[in-house]
């Protein structure tokens, strides 16, 4: 450490780290999403083993983490999948899924994801309609 920060090889190893950044689904796991009262016919306690699953299978091209509530509740369950820091300097910016109920939903989740996700894949066509509009201020930062 210096007195003007950390020391040049530490901040290049900050910045290569940030580079790496992997893709992320943050999962909405809050008072709707996730319920089996309000969505029965989904399998929900399979969906987020089976994504957990896809991400350790694809060697760390995605991760995933849940939240509490991402807020568009009258759509869960509610995914965003968040561009890596390659899809970001591509373009790609952070996508709402809404309704991702299925398992047809789920794998095509995965594929988009271990294919690079925003900025670097194009969404499958009928993921693309599942896209959803943010809650105005929203987040998607999630926790493990």
């Amino acid at each position: 450490m210096t007195a003007n920060g950390p020391l040049p090889h530490a901040r290049s190893a900050v910045l290569r780290a940030v580079g790496a950044l992997p893709c992320t689904l943050v999962v909405c796991r809050g008072c709707c999403c996730g319920n089996p009262r309000k969505y029965p016919q989904s399998d929900h306690a399979r969906q987020l083993p089976r994504l957990r699953a896809g991400a350790e299978a694809s060697g760390g091209r995605f991760a995933v983490r849940t939240t509490d509530c991402l807020g568009p509740c009258d759509q869960a369950n509610v995914i965003v999948v968040r561009p890596s820091a390659e899809g970001r300097r591509g373009g790609g910016r952070a996508a709402w899924i809404g309704f991702a109920l299925d398992d047809d939903c789920t794998e095509e989740l995965i594929g988009w994801a271990t294919a690079g996700g925003p900025g670097v894949a194009r969404p499958p066509a009928a993921l693309e309609l599942q896209f959803v509009r943010p809650p105005r201020g929203a987040r998607s930062r999630g926790r493990r």
